[in-house]
């Protein structure tokens, strides 16, 4: 912080060299006593995670900016040439970080994508301040704590561990922190600005991103995730309009009420289901950690005609039909204008969330027979991205078995489909396979990202490190 208030009054690139030189020639800080006992590579991983945690990057209101050039100066004090570390600022306020690590070049580049957005926290709401971070009963608390600050504290102190040790890896490996994720970069200020601003700096064989973690049950890790493909977001208004008049004399023609009976009919339809490669085997690999009737369903959907009577099952947990299908569903619905007069205007916006492959279109087509009643407008209120699933390429997948096991014992990494959004979309669609994978364990019943008291455990903290380490190590070969 200290560090920060002096730079403050510079100009962008004279406040990164600034606080490189700080960086630098300060002392660290004193260790709290929780900190004792690291190693100078978990004490470094720490810190920089202490300073990016403590940086407010809301999207909105927050300052990625400085967040971006923090870690420049990190990488800067830490011996890497200026010219392979850049930090843009597209807009006030926002920030972006491209740093590289130069291989022999053997292998095209490897890209390791974190975002440093993060969305609001209150005060009032958490048992402890969410922008400082907070060491209690074995988890470090703090928004973003795991969504998605571990990951670009990790990078960044993998990327200085490694200059340290004087690796030389057969691809150049090269560190992308971007912003605006939360907001799905809806502004194109952050991986879009890169993409079509500096193509050349961020091109990639392949990348690593947020998106798939280690899941614990009951302490145990039962699985490891490579998200590999996200179903796609577009968004809906439904509407019907009427002349009105009023509510003393009543008519059958209600748009509210017009507008509820096609909610209800869509409520009660589902879309047909989908599988792709990924999604079938996730269900083949789920299998071996459930048993029963559930073990059976889910070997049945990994085959080339699932029964319905499995199908049936499984969609009853809303979680699986979210990843056998697409959905759409109400969100937000407004009526009338006063107590007394009959509506003139109901509205209701209708998310959906759709299966690779399938078509904007497709979809408004399948809505429109479902609603049955020319009455209701459908509009179309946003654009999606949409992206294929990235491939299960063998020396990745390969690569993230032998390791696993080796943190994990017994763990079955499984591909996986998000029905949620990252920037990996925008990523796949310019060529670049993108792998949702961070090494993170976590109970499967205590997600917190985006909720209140988000928090990771300490241990997983510095595991995950660990194993980001060596699995982009594995990655990039060298020596």
């Amino acid at each position: 912080m200290f560090a920060a208030v002096v730079c403050r009054s510079f100009t962008s690139s004279l406040r990164i060299a600034c606080l490189a030189t700080l960086v630098s020639i300060l002392p660290l800080a004193p260790r709290p006593a929780a900190a004792e006992g690291l190693s100078p590579q978990q004490q470094l991983a720490f810190d920089i995670y202490k300073e990016l945690v403590e940086i407010n990057t809301v999207t909105a209101t927050g300052d990625t900016s400085r967040a971006a050039e923090a870690m420049a100066a990190r990488l800067l004090a830490a011996g890497f040439p200026a010219a392979d570390v850049h930090a843009f600022s597209p807009a006030p306020r926002k920030g972006n970080l491209v740093a590289r690590l130069r291989g022999t070049g053997a292998r095209k580049p490897i890209l390791l994508v974190a975002h440093l957005d993060v969305v609001p926290a209150s005060r009032e709401d958490w048992s402890v301040d969410p922008f400082k971070l907070t060491e209690k009963d074995g988890y470090f608390y703090a928004r973003g704590s795991g969504d998605d600050k571990y990951m670009a504290a990790s990078f960044v102190a993998n990327l200085i561990r490694y200059r340290q040790e004087g690796y030389k890896p057969d691809r150049d490996i090269i560190v992308a922190l971007e912003t605006d994720e939360e907001i799905l970069d809806h502004d194109a200020l952050g991986i879009q600005w890169l993409l079509r601003n500096h193509r050349e700096l961020i091109d990639a064989e392949f990348a690593l991103n947020e998106g798939g973690g280690v899941g614990l049950k009951d302490g145990k890790p039962i699985r490891n995730s490579v998200q590999t493909s996200e179903k796609y977001s577009v968004t809906f208004r439904f509407e019907v309009k009427n002349r009105g008049g009023h509510s003393a004399v009543p008519m059958k023609d209600n748009a509210i009420y017009r507008l509820s009976e096609g909610l209800a009919r869509l409520s009660k339809f589902d879309f047909p289901p989908k599988l792709n490669e990924t999604t079938r085997a996730f269900f083949e690999r789920s299998a071996q950690l459930e048993g029963g009737q559930t073990a059976a369903d889910m070997r049945a959907m990994s085959g080339d005609r699932p029964d319905q009577a499995s199908l049936t099952r499984l969609t009853a947990n809303p979680f699986y039909n979210a990843i056998l299908r697409t959905t759409c569903v109400a969100t937000m619905l407004e009526g009338g204008q006063a107590f007394n007069a009959l509506p003139q205007l109901a509205g209701a916006t209708v998310n959906c969330r759709v299966m690779p492959g399938e078509t904007v279109d497709e979809i408004r087509t399948t809505l429109t027979k479902v609603l049955a009643d020319d009455q209701i407008a459908i509009t179309q209120i946003d654009q999606p991205v949409l992206s294929a699933p990235s491939a299960l390429n063998e020396e990745i997948m390969g690569s993230i078995e032998k390791l696993s096991q080796q943190f994990w014992p017994g763990a079955v990494v499984i591909p996986t489909m998000i029905s949620g959004a990252t920037d990996g979309s925008y990523l796949r669609n310019a060529g670049i396979p993108t792998y949702g994978h961070s090494g993170l364990a976590g109970d499967i019943n205590d997600s917190r990202i985006h909720g209140k008291d988000e928090r990771i455990a300490v241990k997983s903290f510095y595991e995950g490190d660990e194993y980001l380490y060596r699995l982009v190590k594995l990655l990039s070969g060298g020596s």
